[in-house]
């Protein structure tokens, strides 16, 4: 077991562990810590406590100092850097004609590199534009290429939800979305409907996935065939996953038919087994399989590379 704390470096950023040492740390404080990109000031998420040793990246870095008034201050004014770092960079990318667009602007504690993120189509010969922000800053300039969830987790945002979008709110790493979780939900697969701010597949959708797919083992899909438990045969026509209540149209005595209502356990039934691809997969899938596609080509979000 090791001795570690938890630190992130922006809102809702990734918590890296480093070495407390002999100091006293406590949830809530600021620290200066050693990354791999030099000295940082970073917020203590997690107190002090013991973790197995293969969930440490080895070797683990320790904290120098707990951050002091003139830590803070020296933090507020790299802040006001950023700002201003930010306004020149995005003239310098209109003089030189780039087509990229500039999204923030990011100082080290130390200020021995200035980070610029960016998003583009494609990719961009930047290196006279690094030559050109080099000679105003006088010291190391980083240009870094993110995909779209990253650039609406820093801008951030609301959701149709009226609340502050989950990845600039909480979520320290973005989540694998696949089109089956919408399906598991019986939500529609309009793309416009459940793709966030960003244009991908929403983030929410993995939070009750797991609740969905453990009820609907509990259901028969629409269409299939069950006995109740009254001796009646029938076809499911529609299922309500949260009360757990099924239509079914059975047949009756005198060769009608009647739609009735049953709990799911009133119900005898084959369990669902897993369908096979839908060769003709409709238009809306066909777009969401494109969001998905683009998710895996973005890969794992980069942002917090210390």
């Amino acid at each position: 077991m090791i001795k570690v704390i938890g630190v992130r470096f922006r809102t809702a950023g990734k918590i890296y562990f480093f070495d407390p040492g002999k100091l006293q740390i406590k949830k809530g404080q600021n620290v200066i810590v050693e990354t791999a990109r030099g000295m940082e000031y970073g917020h203590v998420i997690m107190g002090e406590r013991q973790v197995e040793d293969d969930k440490v990246i080895q070797p683990l870095k320790p904290v120098l100092r707990i951050a002091t008034k003139e830590d803070d201050a020296a933090e507020a004014r790299n802040r006001k850097k950023e700002k201003d770092a930010f306004q020149i960079c995005q003239k310098k990318i209109e003089k030189h004609k780039l087509e990229m667009k500039l999204i923030d602007a990011e100082y080290t504690f130390d200020n021995n590199k200035v980070l610029f993120y960016f998003t583009a189509d494609g990719r961009i010969d930047f290196r006279e534009l690094v030559k050109d922000l080099a000679s105003v800053f006088k010291t190391r300039i980083e240009l870094r290429q993110i995909g779209v969830r990253d650039e609406t987790k820093i801008l951030g945002g609301v959701g149709i939800c009226g609340r502050v979008l989950c990845c600039h709110s909480y979520m320290s790493e973005f989540i694998p979305v696949s089109i089956k979780m919408a399906k598991e939900q019986n939500l529609s697969l309009n793309p416009s409907k459940i793709s966030g701010t960003c244009g991908r597949l929403m983030c929410c959708l993995k939070n009750e996935e797991e609740t969905y797919r453990h009820l609907n083992s509990r259901l028969p899909g629409v269409g299939d065939h069950v006995t109740t438990n009254d001796g009646f045969k029938g076809e499911v026509s529609a299922v309500n996953v949260l009360r757990q209540r099924v239509k079914v149209i059975v047949h009756l005595d005198n060769d009608e038919k009647e739609i009735r209502e049953y709990q799911a356990d009133q119900l005898k039934f084959r369990p669902r087994k897993k369908k096979e691809k839908d060769k003709g997969a409709s238009r809306e899938e066909q777009e969401l399989k494109k969001l998905e596609a683009l998710e895996k080509k973005e890969g794992k979000s980069k942002l917090n590379d210390n």
